[in-house]
């Protein structure tokens, strides 16, 4: 006897209540991952909290600027706000190979790899913080947020970051950003870009979700109210903040001359920091920003090119007063010595497709709904000697950070779910 057929009904009640049950349960995860833009500074630690309190501050080294001689000590105090599409990933894992070698203390998130982006940082979001507690390193991505940051590292720390050129920036943010910017949804062009170029303050709602990422991100990500009028005296007085606040401000378009400068300025050896580009994307099919929409994404961007502008004046006084043959002779050491670990750790020596690599363990973080991010293939057989600088050389952030001990319970499920529903 046949058993009794279940009604098309009952199958598709159910299968509603299972779906409402997952969707529920995403926007349960999502919204813990993914803080409301809008937070303030209201979460910040209250005044009374003590600041770091080291027992007894390391010797204190020269700042050693600008090519002058002397002696110096390696410093290992450094807060990096790691900016968005500007190479910040590189420059990360350069930092943590430093600190994972000289056995520092790195504040880190806890349960994912920002500091609760886009809401402002906040001493109580490091994982394991208590009052008085110091760190070596914090680089982790965060809306910053000066006194916070300030309170968790000795007096003598070095505060760096990286810009790069407005448009650009721009470009990959938009490229990278677009499918969790629901603005971006109703673009109907086969170059959304352009098309919302064309007449950005038709698309563009300064209080959509996620908007922060189509203006003046550099402004937003060093706490800075990205949507100032660009003739605001504001925004010279926040420039002149930066320039107080932060001992060097790299430029992407320039990173070996300014890893010289970086490594001048702690005072590290070269092969501190040696790099490979990582977190690069795969070249789009769209072509690059024209002279037209180049000036057109330049203009939206008008705060962050006031920024990009006063930067890139002060880095090339600062590559001057370092010595152009000077630096000419040490990027080219640089170079030599990126090329030569290449040959050594990179198999077929170059960047390839998330799908032609090989082992999970080098397998970067993508964008939703792409896998345009490329990565690399680590040799089979390099010799003791490099095999362990290779691996970390290539190690993408995230792996790294969990090789660190960071605990990214959030970023985890968050890929499990990802992974499960192919996004």
């Amino acid at each position: 006897m046949l058993p009794p057929q279940k009604k098309p009904w009952e199958s598709m009640a159910k299968g509603l209540v299972l779906g409402a049950l997952f969707t529920s349960f995403l926007l349960l995860v999502y919204s813990y991952a993914v803080p409301p833009l809008h937070a303030g500074l209201a979460s910040t630690t209250p005044e009374a909290a003590a600041s770091c309190s080291p027992p007894a501050l390391e010797p204190e080294a020269v700042i050693r600027a600008n090519g002058s001689a002397g002696e110096c000590q390696p410093r290992r105090n450094i807060v990096f706000l790691k900016t968005h599409k500007t190479a910040s990933s590189t420059l990360l894992n350069i930092l943590f190979r430093f600190g994972q070698k000289h056995r520092l203390k790195f504040a880190f998130p806890n349960g994912r790899n920002d500091f609760d982006y886009p809401t402002f940082f906040a001493r109580s979001l490091v994982r394991d913080y208590r009052p008085g507690a110091c760190f070596n390193i914090i680089c982790n991505h965060m809306r910053f947020h000066y006194d916070e940051v300030r309170g968790l590292v000795p007096p003598n720390a070095i505060f760096i970051t990286v810009l790069r050129d407005p448009a650009r920036l721009f470009e990959s943010s938009f490229h990278y950003f677009g499918p969790v910017v629901p603005l971006t949804w109703k673009l109907s062009a086969g170059d959304k870009l352009a098309e919302f170029l064309q007449d950005p303050d038709r698309y563009y709602d300064p209080n959509g979700f996620n908007a922060h990422y189509l203006r003046n991100l550099l402004f937003f990500d060093l706490g800075y109210d990205n949507s100032l009028d660009p003739s605001s005296p504001q925004v010279q007085e926040h420039i002149l903040e930066v320039e107080r606040r932060f001992h060097l401000v790299l430029l992407q378009e320039y990173f070996d001359e300014s890893l010289v400068l970086l490594k001048d300025l702690l005072c590290w050896e070269l092969e501190d920091v040696l790099y490979f580009k990582l977190n690069a994307r795969r070249d789009s099919p769209v072509p690059r920003l024209s002279g037209e929409l180049y000036g057109r994404a330049t203009a939206w961007n008008m705060l962050d090119s006031h920024l990009y502008r006063h930067f890139n004046a002060s880095f090339w006084r600062k590559v001057e007063a370092f010595g152009r043959e000077r630096m000419a002779r040490e990027v080219a050491a640089l170079r030599r010595a990126n090329e030569r670990m290449r040959t050594i750790c990179i198999d077929g020596g170059h960047a390839v497709d998330a799908a032609a690599i090989q082992d999970e363990a080098m397998q970067p973080w993508q964008p939703l709904g792409t896998k345009s991010i490329l990565g690399y293939n680590l040799k089979k057989s390099i010799g003791q000697r490099h095999a362990q600088l290779c691996r970390r050389m290539l190690t993408p952030e995230i792996q790294y950070l969990m090789d660190l001990g960071a605990n990214l319970w959030v970023t985890k499920l968050w890929k499990f779910i990802r992974d499960f529903l192919r996004w």
